[in-house]
């Protein structure tokens, strides 16, 4: 056939004759699914068939006529011409060599699969699609459900009119690419029956922080134009890439969306959307043999192309196979990934009204005036620099998101079409807010932050926020080993980017309030049958679980995993948990179980706990969850830190406890470290280094104790202070003694991030490591170096 080719005719090489997209399923299925990646058969039109399609029409000169004095930034103008030239295209007749072959190929096709008229995807890639430098995907349209050749030829025609959308003469002129220099390939793929079951859509890639490590996996039930456009949030589930090539399947998190809708196929419009039942809600729409199949796909994808990739799938509800039905080399992340300069956004302003919040795109933040956008007929009201906010978006609305100063949507998760675009054109984006567009006005001011971790907030009124420019390819290598404090799971991995050795603390607490908010002993209580109070509120947090020791270690090792992935292979100390009883007592369920004391900093906490009967249980579930992590996910790089461990006996009471739970010192390398925030810790070091493998200082209480200050007393505030002569001889005694015995020895406290002069002072007694709250990183850093230098 001299207009249509075969899937098994195409590779990469044939771009220019069928677009990337048609070529990479060519390249894909001609080559990857002998290793295991399932590609559904299909063929592709053409360059030449589009060329003939404009010949035999006698309309190319009347197309560039049309957009002479084409200006893409006044939307009617852009809407009137892009209208003017699809209706050309659409009055024009197909060809009757492209019928004819059309026809013919897709009667082979149907054959193939046993069938008279077979279901087909019909999707339009442009010729020069899904180069590295000139990403047209999602530009032109697809059609779903198609199964008669009548219908075919209609999409096809659709399909050659469709490279004339607004958003892609938009898209071209803005970049510099001919009208006229583009043509339109159709590839016509068997469809895979996701509607009576679940797609999505995967990176080889972190589409936040750039990481290579991960694989994101977004989910929904139905055909997957959902989760393309954002009108759905999806499931998502995080893959570390260096464990899977060793053949442990880490998944580091799953999060539960809504999907509050799925897409159907149906007989007079092609699709329907439909809402899901609640148990279609707080299900996860695949299961985690699934997340690995798809994962371990992904990475034959990435490896045979050599660089992270963009990646369309489809589960077919018939024969239960997961199918990939597009794969696109990424071109946003994988670039900034390569700078050695990083901006780092703060918020000046604290304590602001929050005004909604959603999903964090980005770690940007942006002020301006809402606007409001229901439909593309209200283009002409957006200016440069406003807020756009909307339900969803997709990609008919890029002229207006490539003027706006951030976006903000109801729905959509990290790889929906605002997230992706906004992240392309360099702005922040909160997706899947639920009320914007309810709860914001036009002309409202706004600032939309999402320089706070994961969860992105708009607030009221223009904030002050500052942006440092930080040149890493500066920053040289030191002796003192510099760690990072790491709270918040979800920042892991933008924190790894910077120059570090690896995680000092990460704090079990933290990790616990972000993910799990019920106390400890009253999910231990749930286990075991009791009825407990808060329980409705505790069950309705831990959908989709039912088991509430699996919830538990489940989000636990989660919430570890990811901190410990985000750094591997360098250490990552844990610190197991350290709330104090009026902390508890905040906790869902807590107020059974925690008694009222007057001074909870020096009250049951830390290792007390663990082996006090009211609470040994919840420990030895933070156990399973730290072996969980180490065993299961291949992650260990894990070192275990035990806080306030009051004598050498409470430390070998712990340490029975974790050995009985498999955490054994030395296996696989587990090293188990106290903190030193007891005076007891320094006077008897010897004692405790005899059962711990080394130190790391908590000098926010070993301040405290050495002075005798209550550190949450205002009256006496000023005498807290890390640089007291008595301190500072404490952290001189703790680091002498561990040097003495060969062991470890670090700090983790606040002092070293807040007093240049203690950093000085540490290094020049030698400590291993010192680690640094991130904002103080790159500071320290220069301070550290200078000391090193002039020794």
């Amino acid at each position: 056939m001299k207009y249509i080719r075969f899937f098994n005719e195409l590779g990469i090489g044939d771009v220019s004759i069928v677009g990337g997209k048609n070529a990479s399923l060519g390249e894909m299925y001609q080559n990857l699914t002998t290793k295991g990646v399932n590609i559904p058969n299909g063929f592709a039109t053409t360059s030449d068939a589009y060329w003939l399609l404009l010949k035999e029409n006698n309309i190319k000169e009347k197309i560039h006529t049309i957009l002479s004095d084409l200006d893409i930034s006044d939307t009617n103008n852009l809407q009137k011409r892009g209208l003017e030239v699809r209706t050309l295209i659409l009055n024009s007749h197909l060809p009757k060599a492209l019928v004819d072959e059309l026809i013919e190929a897709y009667k082979t096709l149907s054959n193939e699969y046993d069938s008279q008229n077979i279901d087909v995807a019909v999707r339009s890639s442009g010729t020069a699609e899904d180069l590295p430098d000139a990403s047209f995907a999602g530009q032109q349209e697809t059609f779903l459900n198609i199964d008669t050749p009548e219908a075919l030829l209609k999409s096809v025609l659709r399909c050659f009119a469709s490279l004339f959308t607004d958003r892609a003469i938009s898209y071209r002129t803005s970049r510099g690419f001919s009208h006229f220099k583009v043509a339109l390939s159709v590839g016509v793929q068997k469809m895979v029956r996701s509607d009576i079951s679940s797609s999505g859509i995967m990176f080889t890639i972190d589409t936040e922080s750039g990481s290579e490590n991960l694989i994101l996996i977004n989910s929904i039930w139905g055909l997957g134009e959902n989760v393309v456009s954002g009108r759905v949030n999806a499931d998502e589930f995080f893959i570390f890439k260096p464990t899977l090539k060793n053949g442990i399947n880490t998944i580091l998190k799953r999060s539960l969306g809504s999907k509050k809708e799925k897409m159907l196929y149906a007989e007079d419009v092609r699709t329907l959307n439909i809402a899901t039942t609640k148990e279609e809600q707080e299900s996860f729409s695949i299961n985690d043999n699934e997340v690995m199949e798809l994962a371990k796909q992904a990475l034959i994808i990435e490896e045979h192309y050599g660089r992270p990739m963009d990646i369309e799938w489809a589960k077919d509800g018939n024969d239960s196979k997961l199918y990939i039905v597009q794969a696109r080399p990424e071109t946003v992340m994988s670039k900034q990934n390569k700078s050695m300069t990083s901006e780092q956004y703060s918020l000046n302003a604290k304590g602001a009204k929050i005004l909604t919040s959603g999903r964090a795109v980005g770690e940007k933040i942006g002020t301006g005036k809402v606007t409001v956008i229901n439909n593309t007929s209200e283009f002409a009201h957006f200016n440069d620099g406003d807020i756009l906010v909307a339900d969803s978006t997709n990609p008919d609305w890029e002229p207006i998101m490539k003027k706006a100063s951030a976006v903000i949507t109801n729905r959509g998760s990290r790889t929906c079409h605002a997230a992706i675009v906004a992240r392309e054109i360099g702005v922040p984006a909160v997706v899947g807010c639920a009320n914007a567009t309810e709860v914001l006005k036009d002309s409202q001011v706004v600032t939309v932050s999402c320089a706070e971790g994961d969860e992105g907030y708009v607030y009221e009124g223009e904030l002050a926020y500052s942006v440092k420019i930080i040149d890493m390819s500066k920053l040289k290598p030191t002796k003192t080993k510099l760690f990072v404090n790491v709270g918040n799971p979800t920042e892991a991995f933008s924190f790894a980017k910077m120059p570090n050795d690896g995680v000092g603390l990460a704090r079990m607490e933290f990790i616990m309030n972000n993910s799990i908010a019920a106390h400890p002993m009253a999910l231990v209580d749930m286990e075991k049958g009791k009825s407990v109070k808060d329980e409705d509120k505790i069950r309705s947090f831990m959908t989709p679980y039912t088991d509430t020791k699996e919830f538990f270690i489940h989000k636990l090792s989660e919430g570890i995993g990811m901190i410990a992935a985000a750094f591997y292979p360098k250490p990552v100390i844990i610190r197991t948990s350290d709330f104090k009883s009026n902390e508890y007592r905040n906790m869902l369920g807590g107020l059974e179980y925690e008694a009222e004391e007057e001074n909870p900093m020096i009250g049951f906490r830390g290792a007390s706990r663990y082996y006090d009967e009211s609470y040994r249980e919840a420990f030895e579930w933070e156990c399973a969850a730290l072996k969980r992590v180490r065993e299961e996910m291949g992650l260990t790089n894990i070192k275990i830190m035990i806080p306030f461990v009051r004598t050498p006996e409470e430390g070998k009471k712990v340490i029975e406890i974790m050995i009985k739970q498999g955490l054994i010192q030395g296996k696989d390398g587990l090293e188990i470290y106290a903190m030193c925030e007891i005076p007891a810790n320094v006077i008897l070091a010897d004692k405790f280094l005899e059962v711990f493998d080394g130190y790391s200082i908590g000098s926010n209480d070993l301040t405290q104790l050495t002075l005798g200050v209550d550190r949450e007393s205002a009256k006496i505030a000023h005498i807290f202070d890390e640089r007291n002569e008595a301190v500072k001889r404490m952290l001189q005694m703790a680091i002498k003694a561990c040097k003495e015995r060969g062991k470890y020895i670090g700090i983790c406290g606040q002092a070293p991030s807040d007093y240049p002069e203690i950093t000085e002072f540490l290094v020049q007694n030698g400590i291993d490591s010192i680690s640094l709250n991130p904002d103080s990183l790159f500071k320290m850093h220069q301070v550290v170096s200078e000391i090193e230098n002039r020794r």
